[in-house]
């Protein structure tokens, strides 16, 4: 199992898990100065250190968390402690909304912006929120590649991209001397897909790192929710009946006592490693990013992966993944 990861077409190499920030700063799904009032900038301060101190250095974040939110607290995270950020892999995305007619310029606006925000001459990793720009590939790529060029960032990347339209990508910036290097997905025990329709076979054939956000079904594969508790506010990613998803945790259960106590998170996150895919696991505190780095330095063996993939569930049946995802 692979301690980090090289990101291709770039002298970066990421840790083999990192930290997905959608909730910090977030209200609408996620509930920061809303309905979760145990989610606070000291809480986030609590879980960025604790994942810093447990090896974990990428940190990936968009312009449309939080509005900008996100970014901002990374930013001021940074700052606090330039030492240490240095080590800091930061990961960031551009919306291509479709009436951002002039993606050149709308992309190299948005980049500027969100460097700006987090207080960075460049970022380590710019990825394509999705595929729901009207414009052509080719135009997205020759966006990314000045991006590149002009040293904005070190590596690009695209997020809910197909096999198809990521091979198409791929091409398009291969033209113009740049290589793909990510693919950030929907993809946990809950939502395996992107193993049944080929894209993660395209994407080691590709050479691009497949990152995995909501690896744990948004708390689902915790155990800490149930039919009569589902979880709080709009999480309806790896949406399932939570019925169906006990009998995931109940097997996740049985692995972790196998290996010595581990939690269901933590062989959530292990099944995902074990995969080749990098997962991006929110935390929000201390304990949550404690208990993600717990899914580090050990490995399932064949048979718990088998057990896992035998009772893993294929995909979403949530309305808001029928629109956004694409296997």
């Amino acid at each position: 199992m692979n301690t980090t990861y090289p990101l291709a077409g770039s002298d970066v190499s990421i840790s083999a898990i990192g930290v997905g920030t959608w909730a910090w700063g977030d209200r609408a799904t996620w509930g920061m100065g809303g309905y979760d009032s145990a989610l606070t900038r000291s809480t986030i301060e609590e879980a960025w250190q604790a994942s810093l101190d447990a090896g974990i250095t990428l940190f990936d974040t968009a312009e449309v968390y939080g509005r900008g939110e996100s970014e901002r607290i990374i930013g001021s995270l940074l700052a606090s402690d330039p030492k240490r950020a240095e080590s800091v892999k930061i990961a960031t995305k551009f919306m291509p909304f479709p009436w951002k007619v002039d993606v050149h310029r709308s992309l190299l606006g948005s980049l500027r912006r969100s460097l700006d925000r987090l207080g960075r001459p460049g970022v380590d990793l710019y990825q394509i929120h999705g595929p729901i720009s009207f414009r052509s590939h080719a135009a997205v790529a020759e966006a990314l590649a000045d991006a590149h060029g002009q040293g904005l960032t070190r590596a690009v990347g695209v997020s809910n991209y197909s096999a198809r339209e990521m091979r198409a990508m791929a091409a398009e910036l291969d033209k113009r001397g740049v290589r793909l290097a990510t693919n950030q997905i929907e993809f946990s025990l809950l939502r395996t897909q992107p193993m049944t329709t080929g894209l993660l076979a395209t994407c080691q054939e590709l050479g691009v790192v497949p990152l995995a956000y909501s690896p744990i079904g948004q708390g689902r594969l915790t155990g800490k929710y149930s039919a009569s508790n589902p979880p709080p506010g709009k999480r309806n990613f790896g949406n399932h009946p939570m019925g169906v998803v006990t009998m995931v945790v109940d097997e996740l259960r049985r692995i972790g006592e196998k290996h010595g106590g581990k939690t269901p998170s933590q062989v959530a996150l292990n099944w995902i490693m074990a995969k080749s895919v990098v997962p991006i696991p929110g935390a929000k505190n201390r304990t949550q990013a404690e208990q993600n780095a717990g899914a580090m330095g050990w490995a399932l063996d064949d048979e718990d992966v088998s057990a896992l993939d035998r009772v893993s569930l294929s995909g979403p049946h949530s309305l808001q993944n029928r629109f956004w995802q694409h296997g």
